[in-house]
């Protein structure tokens, strides 16, 4: 849940209660590569100051995340589901690991599986990658 006044007070709604942006940023994960943030709404900061607010996804990359992909509106369960494995699909590396590096051409081909299915174009384009 996004908060327009106190950004670090952001939260993602957990089924035992929300995690704090604060608190991610104060973790002490070792070298977090990668979030995928398939819930609605990620990418929007405060509509009356845009480029001074800070974002669910942009909090995790501020915590360390090399890597992150978030939305920019409401996003259909079905289409999230389809973007999400499609997307996994194509981040393993040959090895069968994760690869970061991978997400922007990872999330590019997804889309493009998309646009195969006459997916609305609104649902296409809602997820964005910030990042490596």
């Amino acid at each position: 849940m996004p908060h327009r006044t106190q950004p670090f007070e952001s939260s993602f709604t957990m089924r035992d209660g929300p995690l704090m942006i604060k608190d991610i940023i104060r973790s002490n994960w070792q070298n977090p590569e990668f979030a995928f943030l398939s819930a609605c709404h990620t990418t929007v900061g405060d509509e009356k100051s845009p480029d001074e607010s800070i974002h669910l996804a942009a909090a995790m990359q501020f915590s360390g995340f090399r890597s992150v992909i978030g939305s920019m509106w409401s996003v259909d369960d079905e289409v999230a589901r389809q973007v999400v494995s499609a997307f996994y699909e194509k981040l393993v590396d040959d090895s069968g690991r994760l690869d970061c590096t991978r997400a922007a051409v990872a999330l590019h081909k997804a889309v493009k599986k998309l646009r195969r299915n006459n997916i609305p174009l609104e649902q296409q384009i809602v997820f964005v990658h910030i990042g490596v």
